[in-house]
C-alpha cells in the first residue's frame, strides 16, 4: 500500500460519516413531513438519541466516534463558509443605521450578559464564552467559529451546541404564542424573531407562522447578526494572541518551556472564507441557481455536523454536570428575547 494512501483514514472515518449522512437524510425526511420542525433541530435530536439508546450508544462512542467528530468539526466549518452566501451587505445596509445599531446593541448586551451570568454561576471561562457566542450571534455556527479561534477542544463545544439548539427550538413554539398578547404586527414579530432566535433555520420556522412579510424582515435582521460573527471572531483572536504573547514572555523569563511558539490565528481560514462568500453574494457574482445549490449543501453540511455533535452528549452526564449551564442557557434565552423585543418595537412602529 502506498505510504500516503488515504485508505486507512477513510476506514477510520467511514463508519461515523456514513452514520452522520444517514441520520441527516432521516432528519430532512422528517422535516419534509413536519416543516415546522427545522432539520437542524432534528439532526441534533437524532444525535442525542444515537448517544443514549443502548443499541446505538456503543457504536456512537466507539467505532463511529472518529467520523462523528470529523463531521462535528470540519463539516461545521465548511457549512459556515457557505453560510456567507446568504448574506448581502446591501440588504443589511437597507435596514437603516438605527436598526443596525439596535441589532449590534442586542448582540453585544446579550453576549456580555450571558457571559456575566455564566461566570456568576461559576461555569468555566471557555464554556461561558461559547454559550455567550452561540446565543448572541448565530447558534452552533458561531460556537464552532469561536472554538476554532480560541483553540477550544472539540468535545467542549458539545454542551453549548446542544443548549443553543434546544433553546432555539423552544423559541419556535413559544414566540408565536406571544405575538398577539404583545400586540405585535407581522413586521414587528419578524424583527423580534430575527433579533432573538439563534439559528437561521429556527428563525425561518418561527417567523413564517406570521406570514411572508414577517419572514422577509426576520431573515434580514438575523443575517445582520450573522455578519457580526467575523468581527467578534477577530476580536477573540486578537485577545487570544495577546494571552499567548504574555504566556510566552513569562515562560521565557522563567526559563520554562512548553509554550507553543506559533501564534494562534486572529481569524481562522474558514471565517475568511465566510467573508469571501459574503463579498461574492453582495457583488451579485453568484447566479440564483448557484445560491440555491449552495444553500442546500450548507444545510446538509450543518445538519451532518450537528448530528455528530449531538451524538457526543450523554444525558446522564448532562444531568449531573450541565445543571448550571442549563440555567445560563435559559437566562440567556430570556435576555436576548427581551432585548430583541425592545429593538423590534423601536425599529418598526
Amino acid at each position: 500500500m502506498p505510504f500516503n494512501s488515504p485508505a486507512p483514514r477513510l476506514s477510520r472515518l467511514g463508519p461515523g460519516l456514513v452514520l452522520s449522512i444517514a441520520a441527516t437524510g432521516l432528519a430532512f425526511a422528517i422535516h419534509s413531513v413536519f416543516p415546522a420542525v427545522p432539520a437542524m433541530t432534528l439532526a441534533v435530536a437524532l444525535g442525542l438519541l444515537s448517544a443514549n439508546i443502548p443499541g446505538t450508544a456503543i457504536l456512537a462512542a466507539g467505532r463511529a466516534r472518529p467520523g462523528l467528530d470529523f463531521a462535528g468539526k470540519h463539516l461545521m466549518r465548511a457549512g459556515i463558509v457557505l453560510l456567507g452566501l446568504k448574506v448581502s451587505i446591501g440588504d443589511v445596509i437597507g435596514l437603516g443605521w438605527l436598526s443596525l445599531l439596535l441589532i449590534a446593541g442586542v448582540v453585544l448586551v446579550s453576549f456580555a450578559g450571558t457571559y456575566g451570568l455564566a461566570r456568576l454561576l461559576r461555569l468555566p471561562g471557555e464554556a461561558a464564552l461559547l454559550i455567550a457566542t452561540g446565543f448572541s450571534i448565530c447558534g452552533a455556527s458561531a460556537i464552532g467559529a469561536m472554538a476554532a479561534v480560541r483553540r477550544i477542544k472539540h468535545q467542549d463545544t458539545v454542551l453549548p451546541v446542544a443548549l443553543v439548539t434546544l433553546c432555539g427550538t423552544l423559541a419556535i413554539g413559544v414566540l408565536p404564542l406571544l405575538m398577539h398578547p404583545l400586540g405585535l404586527n407581522p413586521e414587528q414579530f419578524g424583527a423580534w424573531t430575527g433579533a432573538s432566535v439563534h439559528d437561521v433555520g429556527q428563525v425561518v420556522a418561527t417567523a413564517q407562522t406570521a406570514g411572508t412579510s414577517a419572514l422577509a424582515i426576520a431573515v434580514v435582521v438575523k443575517l445582520t447578526r450573522v455578519v457580526l460573527l467575523a468581527p467578534v471572531a477577530a476580536a477573540a483572536g486578537v485577545h487570544q494572541r495577546i494571552i499567548h504573547v504574555r504566556k510566552r514572555a513569562i515562560s521565557t523569563s522563567d526559563g520554562a518551556g512548553g509554550i507553543d511558539g506559533r501564534f494562534p490565528p486572529i481569524v481562522p481560514l474558514f471565517v475568511v472564507g465566510f467573508l469571501a462568500m459574503v463579498a461574492l453574494r453582495s457583488l451579485g457574482w453568484v447566479p440564483q441557481t448557484g445560491l440555491e445549490m449552495a444553500a442546500a449543501v450548507q444545510d446538509i453540511l450543518l445538519a451532518t455536523a450537528l448530528f455528530g455533535l449531538g451524538s457526543a452528549v450523554r444525558v446522564r452526564t448532562l444531568i449531573h454536570t450541565g445543571g448550571r449551564a442549563v440555567l445560563v442557557a435559559l437566562g440567556s434565552w430570556l435576555l436576548i428575547a427581551s432585548l430583541g423585543l425592545g429593538a423590534a418595537w423601536i425599529m418598526i412602529r
